[in-house]
């Protein structure tokens, strides 16, 4: 009845009465009249149908009101994402009803058509963002009251005495509200994190916003006494033995977690065969088991300044499943031959056991690659080291021509004490060893993900559309206004277009930030059970296969290929299974990553700032990354970054939102995005996360 309920409506420019609707579905029936009010209740409720005071009807997206998600500022005011449009409304601070940042709202139009921008006012709530959250808690008259972390929450939470756990002043806590009437609720703390000042309770407490679990429950705890600590001959029936092969790793410094491992050799047909051979999770972790579930839930892995929160335990981790040396472990082997252009000619997916004979770091492989010296230890592999770099090449050469985007955006690498005090922010390094393992998990992914596809049954696919092209366009107008005309081709936006539009850009000296604004107009890659492609790397066919250790959807590519390629397990009832769950399983992976990288995102800012704190006064170079109404941001060579605001500048400045820039003509100054300048640090809140500078001078 839905479909057709819609369909009738989608006809009609006009909206219908219940007797309309009646009548067009052709009932005749009392029962069906009180079957249709059901229905229409019911989508209303879903907010599918908009129920207008004349007692119309019509489709939602056609109705006055408009669905979205609350971006609140911590002044009390607030912009609506509206699902139907790029357009944000407007919500002024008395017309908010209670909503608060990250809440689903209805909102009513109240501007008029033509006005500039939109503004509106929240109806209702749709959705509460969450029902708990993080703070300080403080008494007054044995009565809780709830300090939020997030200030752009703008809530009043008591907690009553009986019912803080006996929380003191100054812990951070997790509450769960348990009534709310507008801003006002009741609440209930869940759990004491820690008090304020104690080493790591500051991170912690971001973790606990994003709800990202630092334990494992108590059945999985359980699970993890049948886990083996070594793989046993009975683990090994059926599968190939790579035990004399020549294998081994790459990772960091501090990597324990070993997914992926690596082999090569010359084929006598001047050919390359690359071996990729990663940690085979899945065949401990299997489904619906409570390790599986736990993990399913984390979704990945989280790498924090001081921690990882892993998505399995260290048992797991960085015990059986992970590829450490000289030990024999499980793997799922991707065997591809590359000919000299790079084409792939040959491969093969199998089961394997392997022993990894060195456990390599990028830092002294890198040694290797770039033939400065050979590190003790390995003498052995320098031949392999010389021909995996040879093949590197070229593969990357062969993927540059077909259009893969490197956008070689820099990322902070945050050094902290033992009490987790931030003493060092510098550049994390990306050399040859580092391109080389990402040359070689592309082309495993990519592997595995066309054999599935050519075979046409459920997977789990890494897809990254294609961009807007209206962002595109802004982007070029842009960059035009800093006097950049870019001549490409843009009838069809492809990977190539915009591999090209980055390469005009190279030699500017505000590149890299130019670099990370065109990666911003990009749509975020995430899991589908679609193959949609993957625009970055200009791939038809890609999925994540190469670390089931920390992501859950390659635990999924794994269990789908022990089913489809080993159990032989293609069965109707088997597709019909993945075909449902899959859907789940994508979306909820790419929520979980989100949450993931935004929680990752706070603590790096928290700790930027901190360490500005004990900088204050002091004078740094760098960049103009971004020109706002309200000031302008500088990013340090260091990667920090922080607010030079339009209220602290000597005078009045005139801003030019299209070119992103400053002007004050009565003292003939300018800045624009992409100036080098000197800025003071005039202020730094860690609980903010914030960080103030004065310009000093232009460079």
């Amino acid at each position: 009845m839905k479909e057709k309920i819609l369909e009738i409506l989608k006809d009609k420019d006009s909206a219908l009465t219940i007797q309309d609707i009646y009548d067009a579905l052709g009932f005749s029936t009392v029962d069906d009249l009180q079957a249709l009010q059901k229905m229409l209740k019911e989508m209303e409720k879903n907010l599918e149908l908009y129920h207008s005071k004349k007692d119309r009807y019509m489709l939602f997206e056609n109705g006055p009101l408009k669905r979205g998600v609350m971006h609140a500022n911590k002044k009390g005011f607030g912009f609506v994402d509206t699902d139907d449009s790029d357009e944000d409304v407007h919500i002024s601070e008395n017309c908010m009803n209670g909503a608060i940042q990250g809440d689903t709202v209805l909102v009513e139009i109240i501007s008029p058509k033509n006005a500039a921008k939109a503004e509106g006012r929240v109806l209702k709530i749709v959705k509460r963002a969450t029902d708990t959250y993080v703070g300080e808690i403080v008494f007054e008259n044995e009565v809780g009251h709830l300090i939020l972390d997030d200030k752009k929450i703008n809530l009043n939470i008591e907690i009553p005495k009986d019912k803080s756990m006996n929380a003191v002043d100054g812990h951070k806590v997790i509450v769960k509200v348990l009534e709310t009437k507008k801003n006002n609720c009741i609440g209930e703390v869940q759990k004491i994190i820690g008090h304020k000042n104690d080493p790591g309770v500051d991170i912690l407490s971001i973790v606990y916003k994003f709800n990202i679990e630092d334990r494992f429950p108590d059945d999985v705890i359980e699970q993890l006494k049948d886990i083996p600590s070594e793989v046993s001959d009975k683990d090994k029936v059926g599968r190939r033995d790579l035990t004399d092969e020549v294998i081994f790793t790459i990772d960091g410094d501090d990597t324990k977690d070993i997914d992926d491992a690596i082999s090569i050799e010359k084929l006598s047909n001047g050919n390359y065969k690359l071996g990729v051979h990663i940690a085979d999770v899945s065949y401990y972790v299997r489904e619906n088991t409570p390790l599986d579930n736990d993990a399913m839930n984390r979704g990945t892995s989280v790498y924090l300044v001081d921690r990882v929160i892993p998505m399995l335990p260290h048992e797991l981790s960085n015990g059986i499943c992970s590829l450490n040396p000289n030990v024999e472990r499980l793997a799922m082997s991707c065997v591809m031959e590359f000919d000299k252009e790079g084409n792939q000619v040959d491969y093969e997916i199998f089961e394997s056991v392997i022993k990894s004979r060195i456990q390599m770091t990028y830092k002294k492989a890198n040694k290797v690659l770039n033939e400065e010296e050979t590190p003790e230890g390995y003498e052995p592999f320098v031949d392999k080291l010389l021909l995996m770099k040879e093949l590197s090449h070229i593969l990357r050469e062969m993927r540059h021509k077909r259009g893969n985007i490197d956008f070689d955006v820099d990322e902070a690498k945050i050094i902290v004490d033992d009490n987790c005090h931030p003493i060092e922010i510098k550049k994390r390094e990306r050399d040859i060893g580092e391109k080389l393992i990402e040359d070689f998990m592309i082309a495993a992914n990519e592997c595995v993900a066309t054999h599935i596809y050519h075979m046409d049954l459920p997977f789990v696919y890494r897809v990254h559309e294609v961009p807007i092209e209206e962002k595109i366009r802004s982007f070029l107008s842009f960059i035009s206004s800093l006097g950049y005309n870019f001549k490409g081709d843009f009838k069809e936006i492809t990977p190539r277009v915009i591999q090209q539009l980055l390469e005009s850009l190279q030699d500017k000296k505000e590149y890299k930030i130019l670099a990370s604004l065109l990666l911003r107009d990009m749509q975020k890659a995430v899991y589908s059970p679609e193959n949609l492609g993957h625009f970055g790397i200009a791939s038809k066919c890609y999925t994540h296969f190469t670390s089931p250790i920390r992501r859950y959807p390659d635990t999924t590519v794994h269990r789908l290929l022990r089913t489809y390629l080993f159990d032989k397990d293609m069965s109707p009832q088997t597709i019909k299974h993945w075909q449902e769950k899959l859907v789940f399983v994508t979306e909820h992976s790419s929520e979980r990553e989100r949450a993931s990288v935004e929680c990752e995102r706070e603590v790096d800012s928290m700790k930027m700032a901190e360490y500005m704190e004990d900088h204050i006064g002091e004078e740094f170079e760098g960049m103009i990354s971004s020109v706002l109404g309200f000031g302008m941001f500088v990013e340090l060579d260091n990667l920090i970054e922080g607010l030079v605001p339009i209220k602290d500048m000597d005078g009045f400045y005139r801003y030019d939102e299209d070119r992103m820039s400053f002007t004050n003509e009565k003292k003939g100054k300018s800045y624009k995005i992409g100036d080098r300048v000197v800025v003071k640090v005039v202020r730094a809140d860690k609980d903010e996360k914030t960080i103030d500078f004065e310009i000093v001078k232009k460079i």
